[in-house]
């Protein structure tokens, strides 16, 4: 009742549950456990077995609250980012971010970035915020541009083919 009145609405079960199997797995000395353990995918394996958390947050909470700097948050934007600076062919031909293409686009950051590959990624994902263009270099901004619109040809050029299939 109380979490609700104080506005998390249907996310009130998860925190109840969250603090739940927090407390049965250790508390406090399972959290630093984490901290200390220096495999970031035997964290985010862990945090995942809480309700409501899926691997991005448990990345999440791992870079910025656990010291799990290798540890990637990735999502459509940052799978972006690894296809248009490190690996075009990431995605494959996948259409959605599955385990897979997850963890080969947290590798591609872990293997350019070593040792602080999650602050590298926060760096990257930042400057690609609309409020952080005017302060980056041109030829990047440029770069990102004409990436957009590569991105937005390849999308249209498949909508195209899938309509001649259908």
């Amino acid at each position: 009742g109380d979490l609700r009145a104080m506005g998390v609405g249907y996310r009130a079960k998860f925190i109840i549950g969250t603090r739940d199997l927090l407390q049965t797995s250790g508390g406090e000395e399972f959290l630093l456990n984490l901290r200390s353990n220096d495999d970031c995918q035997a964290v985010q394996d862990e945090l995942i077995k809480f309700s409501g958390i899926g691997r991005k947050v448990a990345d999440c909470v791992a870079l910025f609250s656990l010291d799990q700097d290798d540890s990637i948050p990735v999502d459509i934007h940052v799978q972006h980012i690894a296809s248009r600076d490190y690996d075009p062919t990431v995605l494959g031909q996948a259409k959605s971010l599955t385990p897979t293409i997850y963890k080969r686009v947290g590798d591609l950051f872990r293997s350019r970035f070593p040792n602080r590959a999650g602050w590298a990624h926060s760096l990257l994902f930042v400057a690609e915020l609309p409020s952080f263009r005017s302060v980056l270099p041109l030829d990047m901004v440029k770069e990102m541009d004409e990436w957009k619109k590569h991105e937005q040809e390849q999308k249209a050029k498949q909508k195209m083919e899938k309509k001649k299939e259908g």
